[in-house]
C-alpha cells in the first residue's frame, strides 16, 4: 500500500491511504535515508510503501521528496530534524510582541525554506495589542520581507480579524504552518478549521514566551484540497548543512548580485569590490538581513 504521512509521534506514524482510511504505522527496523543525519527519518507530508509484518503496519520504503523544510536538531549534535516534507508553501506565525520574534529567526526559518525555492509567507498576529511604537517598527519589517518578495498578512486570532485573506492564500494548497510557541499558531488554525481543535495557553507575563501545546507534527485537511501541517513551537531553528560561501544563495536580495563581486570566493564580509556590501551602503539591501547573514557565518548567533 501507497499512502501519505500525516501524523508523527517520534515512534508512531499515521498514514492515509488514497481513500483517507488511516493506519497506524511503525518504521522497519534502523530505517536511515542515505546521506541525510537526521534524528527522524520520516516526516509528515512523505509519501511511503507501508506493507504487513507479523500483523503490524511497517513503512519499508520512502518515495522521492520533492522538498523538505529541516532544521538542526536540538537533542543530536550533527543531525538534522525534518519539519516536513512536499508542501507547496510555508506560513510562519510572528509576534512583534508578547512574545518578540526576532527577525533573525525570522530569516532562518525563510532560509530553510529558500533552499527548495519554496514560496513563504508571514502572518503577522495579535494585531490587537499593539500600540503606535509596535506598528511603526512592525511596517518596518513587513517592508524589508515584502521587498524580497515574502507575502505579508496582519491578522488578530482572539478578534477573528484578517482570517479570510489566511484562508484565501492557503486555500488549494499544502501549508505548513510554523512559529514561536505563544504566537497565537494554534488559536488561529482553530478559527481555519474549528475541527482541529489544538490546545492554547497563555503566554508568561515574566519571560513572554509560550508553552509549547503541540507536541507532534500533523496534517489536518481543511477541505477542496487545502491542507495544513501544523508544527511544535519552534524555540530555535539551527540551520544545518550550509555552508559559508553558499549562504548568500539563500538571501534572494543577494543571489541575484552576488556574481558581481570582484573575488568569485567573496563571503561579502571585508573583501575589496564587494557589490552586496555596495548595495548595502546605498539601501538595496536592508542592514538588518545583512546583520542576519553575518550572523549565520561560521554557525554562530542565537538561534532565536
Amino acid at each position: 500500500m501507497k499512502g501519505l504521512v500525516v501524523k508523527s509521534t517520534g515512534s508512531w506514524y499515521q498514514v492515509a491511504d488514497d481513500k483517507g482510511t488511516l493506519y497506524d504505522c511503525r518504521l522497519r527496523g534502523k530505517f536511515r535515508l542515505k546521506g541525510m543525519k537526521t534524528t527522524n527519518p520520516v516526516a509528515v507530508g512523505d509519501r511511503v510503501v507501508v506493507k504487513k509484518d507479523e500483523g503490524a503496519n511497517v513503512i519499508t520504503e520512502i518515495e522521492a521528496r520533492a522538498n523538505y523544510i529541516i532544521r538542526q536538531s536540538v537533542k543530536k549534535t550533527g543531525h538534522g530534524h525534518i519539519i516536513a516534507a512536499n508542501v507547496d508553501q510555508v506560513m510562519l506565525v510572528v509576534t512583534i510582541v508578547f512574545p518578540r520574534t526576532s527577525l533573525g529567526f525570522i530569516d532562518r526559518f525563510l532560509i530553510s525554506a529558500e533552499g527548495f525555492r519554496i514560496p513563504q509567507l508571514l502572518v503577522f498576529n495579535k494585531q490587537d495589542i499593539l500600540g503606535d511604537k509596535e506598528r511603526e517598527w512592525q511596517q518596518h519589517v513587513i517592508d524589508i520581507y515584502e521587498a524580497i518578495g515574502v507575502k505579508c498578512l496582519l491578522v488578530s486570532a482572539i478578534n477573528e480579524e484578517g482570517i479570510n485573506e489566511v484562508r484565501h492564500v492557503i486555500a488549494n494548497k499544502l501549508t505548513l504552518v510554523a512559529g514561536h510557541s505563544g504566537v497565537g499558531k494554534s488559536t488561529l488554525l482553530n478559527l481555519l478549521a474549528p475541527h482541529i481543535e489544538q490546545k492554547t495557553s497563555e503566554v508568561s507575563d515574566f519571560a513572554q514566551k509560550g508553552v509549547h501545546t503541540t507536541t507532534f507534527a500533523e496534517m489536518f485537511n481543511l477541505g477542496n484540497n487545502t491542507r495544513i501541517i501544523d508544527t511544535p513551537g519552534i524555540k530555535e531553528l539551527g540551520l544545518i548543512d550550509t555552508e559559508d560561501f553558499e549562504l548568500a544563495d539563500y538571501f534572494p536580495e543577494m543571489r541575484d548580485i552576488r556574481n558581481a563581486c570582484k573575488f568569485n570566493n567573496c563571503l561579502h564580509v571585508h573583501e575589496p569590490g564587494c557589490e552586496i556590501k555596495r548595495a548595502i551602503g546605498e539601501g538595496e539591501i536592508a542592514i538588518e538581513r545583512y546583520e542576519s547573514y553575518l550572523s549565520m557565518l561560521g554557525g554562530q548567533d542565537n538561534r532565536r
